[in-house]
């Protein structure tokens, strides 16, 4: 199941993700219905620990509730300081793309970390935030599906998007064509374009799809600001 929902997120970049961490959840089998109505074909889920990030947010049982009300692969960003900790019980509740953040490892155990939640039958990716070096994930790129560049710092709302994101982005890109790359933190119809002509392939979106009384107008705004004619003449070239 895992590597058909990995197919099934490549197949369907560029790809708007709608955060459910702003989601209506006494009533979210309603939501995802109104997401699947809008043409969404991944859900992204935000899990906080209130350690590693100050925030405390949702386990498996949001997972497993989701995954009783939608075959949609479930991307599950797991901001908690021990990835591996949760990383089976999440992927048996029906997590499709695990993503750990380097900050919560050493680095000389990234790879390794990623190939232990591989080993689960998920897909894997890697966050850093917009501080952390990039070449920290010098090690675990070439084990992992998906590199999540964080625009904010995790954990913390109200932020302004941080431009460095793009730089990150340009430069996974070109080093690495094939690898998924996703941006969250700030992704508005200002900002979606430039993401996307960086070579960011999945947009992580909150506040500008929940915050809206459509969802559908609201996520047709941001696909088309991301598919404009200027960022499809600029957009990095994909093999």
């Amino acid at each position: 199941m895992a590597n058909h929902s990995l197919e099934a997120i490549r197949n369907a970049v560029p790809a708007i993700l709608p955060s459910l961490l702003l989601c209506d959840f006494g009533d979210l089998k309603s939501e995802v219905a109104r997401l699947v109505d809008a043409q969404i074909e991944v859900l992204h889920l935000d899990v906080m620990d209130g350690h590693f990030v100050p925030n405390l947010t949702y386990g498996m049982p949001i997972v497993e509730g989701l995954r009783r009300h939608t075959d949609l692969p479930l991307d599950v960003h797991l901001m908690i300081s021990d990835p591996l900790e949760y990383a089976k019980p999440m992927a048996d509740a029906g997590a499709d793309l695990l993503t750990f953040h380097i900050e919560a490892v050493h680095p000389e155990e990234a790879a390794e970390t990623a190939q232990r939640i591989r080993e689960l039958g998920v897909g894997v990716g890697v966050a850093l935030n917009p501080e952390t070096p990039l070449s920290t994930l010098a090690r675990c790129l070439p084990m992992v599906d998906m590199a999540l560049v964080m625009s904010v710092e995790a954990g913390f709302g109200g932020q302004e998007f941080n431009p460095i994101a793009l730089e990150k982005l340009r430069a996974i890109r070109e080093q690495y064509p094939d690898l998924l790359l996703e941006i969250d933190g700030g992704i508005d119809t200002s900002t979606i374009e430039p993401a996307r002509q960086a070579g960011c392939d999945l947009f992580v979106v909150g506040s500008a799809i929940f915050r809206q009384d459509d969802y559908g107008r609201a996520i047709g705004a941001l696909s088309e600001a991301m598919t404009s004619r200027s960022g499809e003449q600029q957009e990095a070239p994909r093999s």
